[in-house]
């Protein structure tokens, strides 16, 4: 009965072990759906989980869901037909709950407001880098009779991840002015989680100018140097250059327009020619006046009677010529490099020492210079500009083996914490198997496989004493409870008791030996007795 006890606790120990193993692997691993959920979104979202029969897991005080990774996708698809998650905003589904024949223009107007805002807040929520936004919205209403209109305005608090570049937070401003009409990027205030103002709203140009004009340099500063960079990676390997890169641009926004002539290139358009003739006749010598020479007719007489006459002819001539004329407009678009400076710095040359480590070497001058008049040529070196370009061989602080742009290895013991918790279960589930088999199946399977105790057959004395009924097999069977470690099993009742007799020394060992036994194994000892007195009866 022990043995067989034994037997099934080991087998019940091992389906366990074997179940636990069998569950573990088959149990879905939990990913979270949503993270960072209000308290209204978490309770519809398990709800809708409930509604479903899906297994799901809450953490974070209800701020992260965790359901099945194989399932994340169809519960998205099935929460977002539901408008789950809401962020606690309320977009343009606001119409589509309330019946709008009895309501007012004012509700409506409310209304109006609370979807854009939430439709908006959605919008940006949904950027890589924002955890959650508020928008707020200034609408104001055209009044009758009034020239002055107020230009519209909003106001945005976001929640983000790390910190927000210029060029994010001016296309946050655009996104809001271009979804509401009549509202400039100028006017949207942008405040972070922590209260730093990122863009003031106040509707001042001269902001959003500073930081395009910002955005761009830097713009132009990476692309240089990235460049600069690969170029150098594929000569030198990588990691193993450091470009730096300051460029100094002209903001200045210019139209020039210039008109010129050119005197030989004179085409005649058109010529006109004017003739005028003129003839006038005078009186005789005298030229006195009387009344015979103021009477009509009187002139014509005179003059034939040998008056004088005059003719005057003129000719004039006018030539139009066409000249040509060449018109130019130029316009000179602000973001032109005026002046580039880089600096770069190369490593030397590393060589195997042959003892594990790593002899360093200057580079050559004509290594330099090869290198310098490459950079010149990438980032488009112009001397009359002022541009200055230096290249310097100094050893780096890391080793050649360092990763490239500063970013380490990872080594062979470099874990993330998933595996570390992966760790941590696989070593808690070796160390239980481990204990379960040196602790529990390794003495159980000890005691089944040793062999079963015999009962002491003392023959000797019943012999001496001459008990009756004495069984002649009992007799003469060897008594292996008894034999010591230098016995073997073939030796006979027999002859263990002519043994005896012949020696008293080697008798009173036995029955040392015997009491020895019969300490250690009481149970067996009973049996015997037992069996003596089932004999005798």
């Amino acid at each position: 009965m022990a043995r067989l006890a034994a037997m099934g606790v080991v087998a019940a120990l091992m389906l366990g072990f074997f179940a636990f193993l069998i569950m573990r692997a088959s149990t879905p691993t939990l990913a979270p759906i949503y993270t960072g959920l209000s308290f209204e979104d978490s309770s519809a979202i398990v709800q809708e989980l409930e509604a479903q029969g899906v297994a799901y897991e809450m953490r974070g005080e209800g701020e992260t869901i965790l359901v099945p990774r194989d399932q994340i996708t169809r519960l998205r698809m099935s929460l977002a037909e539901t408008g789950l998650p809401n962020s606690g905003q309320v977009g343009y589904e606001i119409f589509d709950q309330q019946n709008t024949l009895g309501a007012t223009s004012f509700v409506q107007n409310i209304n109006n407001v609370r979807a854009l805002e939430g439709e908006l807040a959605r919008t940006i929520s949904s950027l890589a880098r924002i955890k959650s936004a508020r928008v707020h919205l200034v609408l104001p209403e055209r009044e009758l009779f009034r020239r002055d209109k107020k230009e519209p305005s909003a106001a945005i608090v976001l929640a983000v991840r790390g910190q927000l570049s210029v060029g994010e937070i001016r296309a946050i401003q655009h996104l809001v002015a271009s979804s509401i009409e009549g509202m400039t990027p100028a006017r949207v205030s942008i405040v972070d989680g922590t209260g730093e103002l990122l863009a003031s709203g106040a509707g001042d140009e001269s902001t959003l100018l500073a930081g395009q004009a910002e955005e761009r340099t830097l713009g132009v500063e990476n692309r240089t140097r990235d460049r600069v960079e690969e170029m150098l990676a594929n000569v030198l390997g990588a990691g193993r250059a450091r470009v730096q890169v300051s460029a100094e641009l002209n903001m200045n926004r210019s139209t020039t327009t210039s008109e010129t002539f050119n005197p030989d290139g004179q085409v005649v358009r058109s010529t006109q020619t004017r003739e005028l003739a003129n003839q006038a006749t005078g009186p005789g010598d005298s030229g006195q006046v009387s009344v015979s020479t103021e009477l009509p007719g009187a002139s014509e007489n005179a003059g034939a009677a040998g008056g004088t006459s005059e003719q005057q002819s003129t000719t004039e001539e006018t030539t139009n010529f066409e000249i040509s004329k060449t018109t130019e407009t130029a316009v000179t678009e602000a973001g032109a490099v005026k002046r580039l400076s880089v600096a770069v710095v190369v490593d030397g040359i590393y060589a195997d020492d042959g003892q594990g480590g790593f002899t360093y070497a200057p580079r050559s001058a004509e290594d330099i210079t090869r290198i310098t008049a490459l950079v010149r040529s990438a980032v488009g070196f112009d001397e009359a500009r002022g541009d200055i370009v230096e290249v310097v061989n100094m050893q780096f602080a890391e080793g050649p083996n360092a990763a490239p742009d500063g970013t380490e290895t990872p080594g062979l013991f470099d874990f993330t914490r998933d595996d570390l918790m992966n760790g941590a279960q696989m070593l808690v589930t070796l160390l239980i198997a481990l204990a379960l088999v040196f602790f529990v199946m390794r003495p159980l399977i000890r005691k089944v496989l040793s062999p079963e105790a015999q009962p002491l057959a003392l023959m000797a004395p019943a012999a001496e004493n001459g008990l009756p009924g004495e069984s002649t097999e009992l007799a003469n069977a060897p008594p292996r409870e008894l034999l010591g470690p230098e016995e073997t099993e073939g030796e006979t009742g027999s002859n263990w008791i002519n043994n005896a007799l012949m020696t008293s020394e080697t008798q009173m060992a036995r029955m040392k030996t015997v009491g020895e036994l019969v300490e250690s194994n009481p149970k067996q000892a009973a049996q015997v007795v037992r069996e003596w007195m089932r004999s005798a009866a």
